[in-house]
């Protein structure tokens, strides 16, 4: 693993790692912000996964996360979308929606994708363990959270394993990929086209076929462009009312689906994993 670049923030540290992913089979970069601690502490650690087009550095920049992570005592890991580098395959057309910046937190088993887009493989498997290896972590309290695509990613990464992540929330997330043009892009691209297949990276479909979790935060802006062809979060209403799964879901008045909504409410969703991570 190779340090690019750290810094000091409210007392803690923030970092910006690369290393050579197996699972991607290309270099991988990610950040980690580490609160103030005591000499062998082993600390709570929260799993941001970002938005289409992003990067680690949308959220390390622009989050709003290090004061909270700071006072609450959590490690915050930010990692890439997608792989990247020479041989990584993009859209033909590069569009913003598949390829490049759109891995959907999936392993892809149609070529050409399934060689390098594993990032299901990456974020719950080798990442978490090179975490606990380098940082201060603890394995046995880790949440995990999201934007947009990223927010796909955490519920459906948290429906997956309710028995490791204690807390799931996200911001204007893609509840039903299925039922969306992004997630029938995107899931059609790396998956092929057995819908069947897809049930497994579709929040909604999971809670349908029993996937279970104690409690769900949603955030999503009343105004954000993406609301209702997209993002769909009466779909994940019903289906956590049919299923018993406690879901507070706040639509905020004003706000779009930029990071001015998600540092706005990035401190209560921390505040709420911390309440689970204790």
């Amino acid at each position: 693993m190779e340090t690019a670049s750290t810094s000091t923030a409210f007392g803690g540290t923030q970092g910006v790692y690369r290393h050579a992913s197996a699972a991607t089979g290309t270099d991988m970069t990610f950040s980690v912000y580490v609160p103030p601690h005591e000499a062998g502490a082993a600390l709570p650690v929260v799993w941001y996964l970002s938005g289409l087009t992003c990067t680690h550095a949308n959220v390390t920049e622009k989050g709003e996360f290090r004061r909270a992570c700071a006072e609450l005592g959590l490690i915050l890991v930010a990692p890439d979308t997608s792989p990247r580098g020479e041989g990584v395959p993009d859209d033909a057309d590069g569009a913003y929606d598949f390829g490049l910046g759109a891995g959907f937190y999936v392993d892809a088993t149609e070529a050409p994708w399934a060689t390098h887009y594993r990032m299901w493989s990456y974020i719950t498997e080798e990442l978490p363990a090179l975490i606990a290896a380098n940082f201060p972590a603890d394995p046995a309290r880790q949440s995990v959270m999201g934007h947009s695509m990223g927010g796909h990613g955490a519920l459906t990464i948290g429906l997956a394993f309710p028995n490791r992540y204690r807390a799931v929330s996200a911001f204007a997330p893609i509840v039903a990929p299925s039922q969306v043009p992004w997630g029938e892009k995107a899931l059609g691209g790396y998956l092929g086209p057995d819908r069947a297949g897809w049930r497994a990276h579709d929040a909604v479909a999971l809670i349908e076929d029993g996937a279970r979790v104690p409690a769900l935060l949603v955030d999503q802006g009343a105004a954000d462009q993406f609301l209702e062809a997209q993002l769909k979060p009466e779909l994940l209403a019903s289906a956590c009312a049919r299923a018993g799964i406690p879901l507070t879901l706040r639509m905020q008045p004003g706000y779009d689906h930029s990071y001015y909504f998600i540092s706005s409410f990035m401190a209560d969703h921390l505040r709420w994993h911390a309440e689970r991570l204790s």
